[in-house]
């Protein structure tokens, strides 16, 4: 068996990268496996991010760059896909939507489709600019709104249109996403969570709740889809000097700096010491581009995950926190609520600045519920687990 598995950008950590690695692990157990993306990207990188081993695959890009144009090149990943694809091709695997050249192909050479859904084109990136936070904040002003806008005109060239008529197989991240994509396109698709980084595993004896300390840990890129300013404005002043809250996040581009930069001076103004350094006085700590292990080693010693994004997809992040060992407090939307805190079974949701402190408070007081969403969301992870991926792709697969 032959397979091709394609994503545009190889080149950074990010959920959609682990899903399409872990893809391609599952399915090189029965078949070989070609990598197809956008640019050339060094496979070695996902040992270290995810402990996941591509290092041995083919791989087939562009003969060009388009850095320049990183929006643009999402437009053309068909193109190297279909390079990859051979006459004895017979599977590809995608968790993009601009394949529509590629349907040509797939009539002429018989193989099958898998198009995983990490949310529907035309409730994110795609259609509709003002649903989406990450666009809104992107790409709401000259000039950045003209390329925006070329984007979609040339969108519209290459995006497939219902996947449950151009796909053998649709799979998708959460209940919660699926049940978006039911509302979009009428079918209900599989669902198929995302595995836990095989390098995401539990310290051999993790800290008890007396161990640790009342510290709150968020971690996410410094974007305003995070709601990072609704802590800083609704929960920190509330909770100050009884706790303390740790930002992780990445900050690698202007727009993420100047993110960055807004929550420090709204945290001063509303009287928070902020530091950008563990170890100094401060009740809220803005920490750019952690390595894994300060993270680690931060989650190890504290009480409490917070993540304040409303409907959150999945939540990689708050897998990876639970798969450790702390306590996850969600807002109650998303797939976070329904696939990892399992509507209150696996962690603890909110939707209120209130409801969001009084779970914060419990976890950090009440030593049995801290135990038992620790242990509950513990089990949950277990579940998320490489070789169960694998063997539900490949059940599928075949």
């Amino acid at each position: 068996m032959q397979a091709v598995v394609g994503h545009h950008h190889w080149a950074r950590p990010g959920g959609g990268q682990l899903v399409v690695a872990a893809a391609a692990v599952a399915l090189s157990k029965h078949s070989d496996v070609t990598l197809a993306g956008i640019a050339k990207f060094d496979p070695s990188k996902y040992l270290e991010w995810f402990g996941i081993d591509l290092r041995n695959l083919p791989i087939v890009s562009l003969p060009f760059a388009l850095s320049a144009f990183g929006l643009y090149s999402r437009l053309l990943i068909w193109y190297p896909t279909g390079k990859a694809i051979g006459p004895e091709t017979d599977l590809v695997f995608l968790d993009e939507y601009n394949y529509g050249p590629l349907l040509r192909k797939k009539k002429k050479n018989k193989f099958k489709l898998v198009e995983y859904i990490h949310f529907p084109i035309e409730r994110s990136v795609g259609l509709n600019r003002e649903s989406d936070p990450y666009v809104v904040e992107r790409y709401s002003h000259f000039p950045l709104n003209m390329y925006w806008e070329t984007y979609l005109k040339l969108l519209k060239v290459v995006v497939r249109k219902n996947p449950f008529q151009t796909a053998d197989v649709v799979l998708t991240n959460s209940k919660w996403t699926a049940s978006i994509v039911r509302d979009s396109y009428g079918e209900f698709p599989i669902v198929l969570n995302p595995p836990i980084p095989p390098n995401v595993v539990p310290i051999a004896t993790i800290p008890a709740f007396d161990e640790r300390m009342n510290n709150v840990v968020m971690v996410g890129r410094f974007t305003e889809e995070k709601r990072y300013e609704w802590i800083i404005e609704n929960i920190a002043p509330k909770v100050r000097g009884t706790f303390k809250i740790f930002f992780f996040g990445g900050a690698g581009t202007p727009v993420s700096l100047r993110y960055k930069s807004r929550l420090i001076s709204l945290a001063a103004r509303a009287g928070s010491k902020v530091s950008d350094r563990i170890g100094n006085p401060g009740d809220v700590y803005f920490i750019s581009d952690a390595p894994r292990d300060l993270i680690n080693s931060t989650i190890d010693k504290s009480k409490v995950f917070l993540h304040s994004t409303i409907n959150e997809h999945w939540g990689i992040v708050i897998a990876e926190a639970m798969a450790r060992g702390l306590p996850i407090v969600v807002h109650k939307s998303g797939g976070a609520w329904s696939d990892l805190a399992q509507e209150g079974s696996s962690g603890i949701g909110y939707e209120s600045a209130e409801e969001a402190i009084e779970s914060i408070t419990l976890l950090c007081t009440d030593q049995n519920k801290w135990s038992y969403f620790q242990n509950k969301g513990l089990a949950r992870t277990r579940e998320l687990s490489l070789d169960n991926f694998s063997a539900r792709l490949n059940q599928l697969a075949r």
